[in-house]
């Protein structure tokens, strides 16, 4: 890129640019200043809205009713953006609180120069510190730390299983010492926890109003949107990283996980040992996911796991007091465009399908097998509902153990057929 040396004999190049706004709906205007020629230009609020959010967070304070760019280089046009006070700006008309930022009060994935601060402050007090003792062999060798967060004023904490459980013989260790954001220390009763999810509940009893943490949904999360995680590295309590989602529902097969049919939230927010249990919150303060694991040696490339996948976990703890999983016996495969097509250009009696899962393998003597399901089914429909991928069926089938599920399927060139199919449970992980 070549330096403007000489500026002022760039002025053509200034009126045509003056032109381009007043056709594009800005203003400008030269105004005389220690440099050879300077420019302004009026903004729309609605494209000064988007203009000015990525330094919103720098002016917030000032309320400032315009950016500056400023360039210190000699020969280089200062350029000031105002925004433009006669055009009316449907948020505002809408009544919604606009901070000094210029982005209005509400989930719009917004950033101010607090936001990260007022997370911190909502989130924090009930984000804690879990500590364990690890035996091995009957010898002690030491504390496992993990962190967790307070979900109920009673003193009900959610974290993940791996942090209660004992590494020799995946014991579970029956009290945990429980350290809060205020320094206080409680003895901690492991109430449920499953190895296969990753989940457990620990309680904590306290004379006192416990804070907690105010829980959203994962469903709502899209790829962007900025969240930071909670909890204690190393020991360090209360802290706090940043970052984005980079990805909704990774598969539990995508990170080489056999035998587990989980989806995750992949964050690139910065975590270590220690983080595991802790919140992933949205910027309202809402946890949306709990710190599970981190790819070794990668930076940038951490997982957790989804609230609302969590939350369903912790009713069936409330409900069966342990987690009941249904087995089918067969492995199956989410259909999309690309896959039909390969599947057709290689076998022309395909099932001409839209959408719904593969079957690719049934185990001898299971339920599925049973019910009359072979490699190459399609099921489009399970228990009444539309099936779209693996986790439908899942949710379909929910802790229902001994029920019978119609299953409709296209197999090849033939006509649907409707299958029963009655899950049995799974043997317990722990």
């Amino acid at each position: 890129m070549h330096h403007l040396k000489n500026f002022s004999s760039k002025m053509p190049l200034i009126r045509g640019a003056v032109l381009a706004a007043a056709g594009s709906g800005l203003a400008w205007h030269v105004v005389p200043s220690d440099y050879n020629v300077s420019g302004a230009v009026s903004v729309p609020p609605l494209a000064w809205d988007s203009l000015i959010l990525p330094w919103s967070a720098l002016y917030k304070r000032n309320a400032l009713p315009f950016l500056l760019c400023s360039f210190p280089q000699h020969g280089v046009s200062p350029v000031f953006l105002s925004s433009m006070s006669d055009v009316p700006d449907p948020v505002r008309a809408k009544g919604a609180v606009i901070d000094p930022g210029g982005c209005p009060n509400h989930s719009c994935n917004c950033l101010g120069r607090d936001t990260f601060a007022d997370v911190a402050k909502k989130v924090g007090p009930a984000v804690v510190n879990i500590s364990t003792s690890k035996s091995f062999f009957g010898r002690d060798v030491g504390k496992g730390i993990g962190s967790g967060t307070i979900i109920d004023e009673d003193g009900t904490i959610l974290t993940c299983a791996h942090v209660v459980v004992d590494p020799q013989g995946l014991k579970l260790s029956p009290k945990v010492e429980v350290t809060l954001h205020d320094g206080r220390s409680f003895e901690g009763i492991v109430v449920s926890a499953d190895l296969h999810y990753d989940v457990a509940v620990v309680k904590i009893k306290s004379k006192t109003p416990l804070p907690f943490a105010k829980l959203g949904s994962s469903s709502k999360l899209c790829p962007g949107d900025w969240v930071a995680a909670m909890g204690c590295p190393h020991t360090l309590q209360n802290t706090i990283t940043a970052g984005i989602i980079s990805f909704v529902g990774r598969k539990s097969t995508d990170l080489g996980l056999e035998g587990v049919e989980r989806e995750y939230l992949q964050a690139d927010c910065a975590i270590n040992h220690g983080n595991s249990g802790g919140p992933l919150v949205n910027i309202d303060g809402e946890v949306v996911g709990i710190s599970v694991m981190k790819v070794s040696g990668a930076d940038g490339l951490s997982f957790a796991l989804p609230i609302d996948s969590a939350l369903k976990i912790v009713e069936q703890f409330k409900r069966n007091g342990r987690v009941v999983q249904p087995w089918l016996g067969m492995r199956m495969i989410e259909l999309n465009d690309m896959l039909v097509a390969q599947l057709k250009e290689a076998n022309p009696s395909f099932p001409d399908v839209s959408s719904g899962v593969l079957v690719n393998m049934v185990s001898p003597g299971s339920p599925a097998d049973r019910a009359g399901f072979r490699p190459g089914d399609v099921v489009t429909e399970f228990g009444g509902r539309p099936i779209a991928n693996v986790n439908e069926v899942i949710e379909a089938m929910d802790d229902k153990v001994g029920k019978p599920f119609k299953a409709v399927v296209r197999r090849g060139r033939s006509a649907i057929q409707t299958l029963t199919v009655t899950p049995e449970e799974s043997r317990p992980r722990m």
